[in-house]
């Protein structure tokens, strides 16, 4: 920077530095003058010396001074003047006043200032490689010195910053991201994460694994001088000193024969150098730790020097002498070397899950367990409590009331900066915890914040704690304040500005999850656990959830993935207690006391219904026809298609809800079912106003039946005259903000007017002004009955006397259903004051019938809700994460609640993987040669399989059954059933056997027959227990070879024992019984037999005869051919024909492979079958361990295939300039959003046009009226539509399990294309509401996120360089913004 010339060369000079463009001022030197008067600044006229012209001469007048009119300039005050004027920037209290807030100004304050930025650092540069010193290419340069090989690298990889959680060294970018963040930036590593691949970028692979040591070792020079450096350390006159190195055998190693390394040596040693100076030996010994790769480097080195004997020899010895601590310590279980066997064969998670398995026990549920204890801390907080003034001296904030015991042990965690998830009961004082971690973050300068997963939420919170604290708003169309110390903000907003690496990540030191139970949520849960596992290591977690049954396994996950302590804290006990009621017939029936069921209750209520039934003959006693009316009909027909007059109809049948009718109704009959209906909700009311329990909230799950019934009650004013005023009062200064025509919609007057009679209505279908005029005047009392749908309970924090169901049944968008324990619980906890009542009431409506006793007691004190995992990909997530090299999408996967149990017992497995490692393997000795058992076994596991497939399909079939008859030739399994046999059915089954008797050939003689075979009684032939044919000379006539089957008809008895073994033609044979499952294979042959000579005889000659015949079925040791599924055993399934034939073709195979017949085949199997299942065993271990084991893994390659295709990444997985467009797409269906953007499918419409057709993607209502649209919106809507159809295909040729029709139904709906068509082009809001049926409250929702997708396709657009449609989005989004649909929430500006 130049010297500034001001004020007569002022010392100092001013100017911009950073990236920030901060100011800076620096003093300089004065400067020697001759003349030191003429110095003076010139601002000060009393200082100058006055001069008058004599002639040609200057006479100085020194006589004329006076007293200086201002203060002498000094650096400090110069300094404050610059501070004051430059440093402490005021905003325009015109411009930013309460009145504008909302708005939002895109200035880009560089591209305005007139100060040169400093250019931006290169994304690559040169680098020199290190390499060992050896290597060195010999160029003539002097000793210690070397020229390196230099490449080019990315400055990202050089350093830590861009990989650590916090690490300022990474470049901060542009103000403008500051908040939101940019896709050009790098996103801040998330906590947890293993550091070990950082660690591998930074050291250099002959420096980790220890190969400059085995260079120096083996001779070579000491570099002084590192690559690249010109001049190196100076070690003066530093001479070789003699050494020697002791060796010592790793007595840990694992001894196992796949892998020999594990029985060498290793070197034990710290640091190379320190043996020079040291001479102690014994010291050195046990200050130093082994190192396994460099002990091999030099153990080869000695072998290859020819000392391998001496140092075998010196092994032991030295070994007990200078390591018997270690020795001891690693003796017993060896884990230290299996740790590092792991290491070779698997990536371990990180160096503390590493430490963590040496410290467990081999106890796999001792493990689990201290470890769970390890994250997940729920006890330890005695004494906190009673002591908390003492723990906690000088708090960051005082309350003005005593805490509860659960909120001292919470803000006593954090302020030892632990993490904490507290749960406890609706309006138990969570929020406390919240208001402290505010109060911390202000109190150490960094920033909090407090996410929450519904607007309203966030707007009510901001207004809450906006009096409190420094307090900015972020959602998504608002943005207050973003540079305050404490944020509100949507998750959806947390995870972008992580995603995109926003620079405020680095001030954050709290995290507030709000509502944590709503990560149950199907739709929006998977973004809390996408938060939770992408926040840096340096950020807090505050959970504030209601009361779940898995607490511990939540927090002891999150504990896991962050790698942090997680203190859980919180309270079962209901601040106001609560009662449960049955309303039947005028009357409460008590059910339900302190978490106590009380079933006489409901045996009471039960009665009164039965007598009333029994009155009345069935009808409802008081309300006479009120049976079948609740709403049940249906939306009529509309005979106008821009008439209103169903606006309020339900979008579904409701059904019949417990105790209460459904169906068709006419007109006349749904005004009396409504009349009586009325009456019941007046007896209510009046019932409760008397019992002084009011005001009370009814729930009802239908926006329809709020409306309808808040206004059927028409006979009733629950309001004082003051309080009239007041509802008069801020009503009047609420809507005055709205224009002359919005505020007479018919809404608005019609809630004006139930309001001043102090009843009120809440859903999602009402304008959200009426809604925030709704919450505040309940939250002051005036409001006495509130008829409101759930989603007061979750977004609202106004508790009431007391509240009611309405029904116990509610649709839940696909059936009806009961509902269950945590729905009811968040509902009920709305009942009871703190500090106002002593009891809260719940009442349960009853009509028709009484519910269940199961019922009421699964809802009232049923198990509250389990926190499940809703994890899910999406497009969006993956290639974010595929920007960024070190964060894996896998990692994702990994850390994520789904995945939590396998993850937490990989431990376990590791320590099983080693234990089957470290086994002995076996092997096969084969006495025929060359064992080929392996291959042997591999087609007989396949013919197993194959077996198991077709055996009920073919053999069992009733097809096949014609074919098993006597004669017929098939391959059954041998008894051992590790082989097959040929063989040939003697007998089929009959009614008093139900087997089959079969004779088939064995290859070898049985094991257990030890006798000669010559010898004896020739009567011994035709013993039943083995058979021996004698040669033909000696045999009788009798014994002679039958010539054709006898015609002698048998007595169809079995003379042999069975099994009968015996010796024909010189091989041996078996007639046994089998079953339908023993048969492998039906053959197309047959041959005849003589049943009665085998069976009833026992004759030799038929047994020769039919071995004989089976030996000639079986030629050059093929099987005959199988019988044809299709054509002889009839079979259509062609998966099972395909199989059969393969089946088939196994068995000659296996009959030409040597070990079939072996003697030892049945040893040999078991041995194969053992070894394959270690092998499968180990294999099962890895796969699980690894991450193609993960639940979504098949569902991400799908759709990493889906992203390849359309052209988003490229085949290394880079992302395109198409990918990161999609990355801008948060509030509609990425996919969908790109395709329509690079197809230029707006470019042929006009702003309104295409803000119409844009709203197809974030309206959510399914069933709406048809809109009317014009020829050129029609064709736009078709046209998107293919394309939603084009991207459904492609994503199930993926086997994606989606359907391409319902995925195009439920992301693109295009009920409000006229509507926001007819907005944009200026239609008053009133009129747009009568071309639909769609409430008021979701049009302006719908309209509301059209704006925040309008400037996501404005993003981009510049990223596509279309400055076209950039200026159309620009323009459509003018246009949209105006009257009540952006009018300002009241909690953000106050009345």
């Amino acid at each position: 920077m130049d010297r500034i010339v001001a004020a007569k060369e002022l010392a100092f000079r001013v100017g911009f530095t950073g990236y920030s463009g901060h100011l800076r001022v620096e003093p300089l030197s004065p400067l020697e003058r001759p003349n030191g008067l003429s110095s003076l600044p010139d601002f000060v006229p009393e200082l100058w010396l006055l001069v008058v012209q004599n002639g040609e001469k200057r006479i100085p007048v020194a006589d004329r001074f006076k007293p200086p009119a201002f203060p002498r300039e000094t650096p400090e005050s110069i300094k404050e003047y610059i501070e004051e004027k430059y440093l402490f920037p005021r905003l325009d209290a015109d411009e930013f006043s309460p009145e504008k807030a909302g708005r939002q100004w895109e200035f880009d304050w560089f591209s305005k200032s007139k100060i040169h930025l400093e250019p931006s650092l290169p994304r690559t540069v040169v680098v020199p490689t290190w390499e060992l010193p050896f290597r060195h290419p010999k160029n003539g340069l002097g000793k210690g010195k070397c020229e390196p090989i230099s490449v080019q690298g990315e400055v990202s990889g050089l350093t830590v910053g861009a990989e650590g959680s916090a690490g300022l060294p990474r470049m901060a970018g542009p103000t403008k991201d500051f908040v939101k963040g940019s896709l050009n930036n790098r996103p801040f590593r998330p906590g947890g994460l293993d550091d070990s691949q950082a660690l591998e970028k930074l050291l250099p692979m002959g420096v980790s694994n220890g190969e400059w040591v085995w260079e120096v070792i083996n001779g070579g020079p000491s570099q002084t001088i590192p690559p690249g450096f010109k001049h190196g350390v100076d070690l003066d006159d530093l001479k070789a000193h003699p050494y020697s190195w002791t060796v010592c055998e790793d007595q840990n190693a694992v001894e196992s024969a796949s892998d020999e390394k594990l029985n060498e040596f290793s070197v034990q040693f710290d640091d190379l150098f320190k043996k020079a100076w040291e001479e102690d030996v014994g010291e050195f010994a046990r200050d130093v730790k082994g190192s396994h790769l460099l002990g091999l480097h030099l153990l080869q080195l000695h072998r290859d020097c020819g000392h391998n004997s001496e140092l075998e020899a010196e092994v032991h010895e030295e070994s007990i002498e200078l390591q018997p601590e270690a020795n001891k310590e690693n003796a017993p279980g060896g884990i230290d070397t299996e740790s590092l066997v792991l290491d070779e064969i698997l990536s371990v998670e990180s160096g503390r899950s590493t430490s963590r398995l040496n410290e467990t026990s081999d106890s796999g549920a001792e493990a689990a367990e201290q470890d769970k204890e390890a994250w997940a801390i729920s006890g330890g907080s005695e004494g906190v409590a009673e002591h908390f003034h003492e723990l906690v001296p000088d708090m960051a904030l005082e309350f003005p009331f005593e805490l509860d015991k659960f909120q001292k042990e919470a803000i006593y965690y954090l302020e030892k900066g632990d993490s904490v998830f507290v749960a406890a009961h609706t309006s138990a004082g969570k929020t406390v915890v919240a208001e402290y971690a505010f109060a911390l973050a202000s109190k150490h300068c960094t920033r909090a914040v407090y996410t929450a997963p519904i607007k309203t939420i966030s707007n009510q919170k901001y207004r809450d704690f906006c009096g409190k604290f420094d307090v900015g708003l972020l959602t998504g169309d608002i943005s207050l304040r973003p540079e305050a110390s404490c944020l509100i903000m949507t998750t959806e907003i947390l995870r972008s500005m992580l995603y995109r690496g926003a620079d405020i990540i680095r001030d954050i030191e709290w995290v507030i999850f709000d509502e944590v139970h709503y990560v149950n949520d199907v739709e929006r849960g998977v973004v809390w656990e996408e938060v939770i596992i992408m926040l840096p290591r340096h950020i807090n977690i505050i959970l504030l959830s209601a009361t779940v049954p898995n607490t511990i396994e939540f927090a002891d996950w999150i504990g896991r993935t962050k790698q942090k302590k997680i203190r859980v804290t919180g309270t079962t006990k209901r601040p106001v207690p609560l009662e449960h009621c049955l309303f039947y017939s005028g009357e409460l029936y008590q059910i339900c006391e302190s978490e106590i069921f009380m079933p006489q209750g409901v045996k009471t209520a039960k009665e009164a219904y039965k007598r009333q039934k029994a009155t009345h003959g069935g009808s409802s006693g008081k309300y006479p026809g009120f049976s079948s009316g609740h709403d049940g009909s249906r939306p009529q027909k509309r005979e106008n298609s821009h008439g209103r007059h169903n606006k309020h109809s339900g979008s579904h049948n409701l059904g019949s809800f417990s105790g209460m009718g459904g169906g068709n109704q006419h007109n006349a009959s749904n005004r009396g079912s409504w009349r009586s209906e009325a009456s019941l909700w007046l007896l209510l009311i009046n019932k409760l106003s008397r019992k002084s329990l009011l005001p009370v909230i009814i729930f009802c799950f239908s926006k329809n039946r709020c409306d309808k019934s808040a206004d059927n009650i028409t006979g009733i004013d629950l309001t004082s005259n003051s309080e009239k005023s007041e509802i008069r009062v801020f009503c009047d200064k609420a809507f005055s903000r709205l224009k002359g025509s919005d505020r007479n919609l018919p809404q608005v007057v019609r809630v004006q007017n139930l309001l001043r009679r102090g009843i009120g209505v809440h859903h999602a279908g009402l304008l959200p002004i009426v809604k925030e005029v709704v919450e505040m005047l309940f939250c002051r009392g005036v409001i006495k009955v509130l008829f409101s749908t759930e989603t007061f309970a979750m977004g609202v924090n106004a508790p009431a006397r007391t509240v009611v169901f309405d029904t116990l049944r509610k649709f839940d968008g696909k059936e009806f259903r009961q509902l269950i324990p945590g729905e009811y619980t968040q509902m009920a906890g709305r009942a009871g004051r703190r500090g106002l009542d002593k009891i809260g009431t719940v009442v349960i409506m009853c009509r028709d019938e009484i519910p269940e006793e199961s019922d009421l007691k699964c809802a009232i004190v049923g198990s509250a809700t389990r926190l499940e995992s809703q994890f899910r990909l999406t497009y969006i997530m993956i290639l974010h994460l595929l920007r960024v090299e070190e964060l894996k999408v896998e990692d994702m996967l990994k850390r994520s609640f789904a995945e939590f149990h396998t993850q937490k017992k990989l431990p376990e497995k590791q320590q099983l993987l080693l234990r089957k490692l470290a086994q002995p393997v076996r092997t096969i000795e084969c006495i025929k040669g060359e064992p080929a058992i392996e291959e042997y076994y591999e087609i007989y596991s396949e013919a197993e399989k194959y077996s198991n497939q077709i055996s009920e399909a073919i053999v069992q079939s009733p097809s096949s059954q014609q074919f098993l008859m006597p004669g017929r030739v098939m391959v059954v399994k041998s008894q051992s059933a590790q082989d097959h046999l040929l063989g040939v059915i003697v007998k089929s089954p009959s009614a008093n056997a139900k087997r089959y008797i079969t004779l088939v050939l064995t290859p070898e003689l049985p094991s257990t027959f030890q006798g000669p075979l010559t010898g004896g009684n020739l009567q011994d032939k035709k013993s039943p227990d083995f058979q021996i044919l004698v040669p033909k000379a000696k045999r009788g006539l009798d014994d002679d070879y039958y010539s054709a089957v006898t015609s002698r008809k048998g007595s169809g008895i079995i003379n042999l024992i069975l099994p009968h073994r015996g010796i024909a033609a010189g091989v041996n044979y078996e007639v046994r019984e089998i079953d339908n499952k023993d048969i492998l294979s039906i053959c197309s042959c047959k041959i005849k037999i003589d049943q009665v000579g085998l069976l009833q005889d026992i004759s030799s000659a038929a047994y020769s005869k039919t071995v004989q015949q089976l030996l000639d079925k079986k030629s050059d040791g093929k099987y005959p051919s199988a019988l044809d599924p299709v054509k002889d055993l009839k079979l259509n399934d062609m998966n099972i024909v395909e199989v059969y034939y393969k089946w088939n073709n196994l068995w000659p195979k296996m009959a030409q492979n040597k070990c079939h017949g072996c003697v030892k085949l049945e040893e040999h199997i078991r041995l194969a079958k053992e070894m394959m299942k270690h092998k499968e065993e180990v294999n099962a271990l890895m796969f699980q361990m690894s991450d193609e084991a993960l639940q979504q893994m098949p569902d991400f390659q799908g759709r990493i295939d889906v992203l390849k295709e359309i052209g988003c990444i490229d085949a290394d997985l880079v992302v395109q300039i198409k990918g990161r467009v999609a990355c801008e797409m948060n509030s509609g269906e990425e996919l969908i959003c790109t395709e329509c953007l690079f197809e230029n499918q707006l470019d042929d419409l006009e702003p309104e046009e295409a803000m119409a057709i844009m709203s197809a993607l974030v309206f959510q209502q399914r069933n709406t009226s048809e809109p009317s649209l014009t020829p050129k919106l029609f064709q736009a809507k078709k046209r998107l539509y293919e394309t939603a159809i084009r991207l459904g295909e492609l994503q199930a040729h993926f086997k994606l399990q989606i359907s391409p029709e319902e995925y195009a139904q439920e992301n693109l709906k295009f009920g409000l294309v006229e509507v926001v068509y007819e907005w944009a082009k200026g239609t008053p809001f009133a009129d747009i509401c009568e071309l639909t049926d769609v409430p008021e409250g979701l049009i302006v929702r719908t309209i509301v996120r059209l704006d925040e997708t309008c400037r996501e396709f404005k993003n981009a657009a510049s990223i596509m360089g279309n400055s076209a449609l950039y200026k159309k989005m620009e323009a459509a989004s003018n246009a949209i913004k105006r009257d009540i649909v952006f009018a300002a929430s009241l909690y953000i500006t106050g009345l």
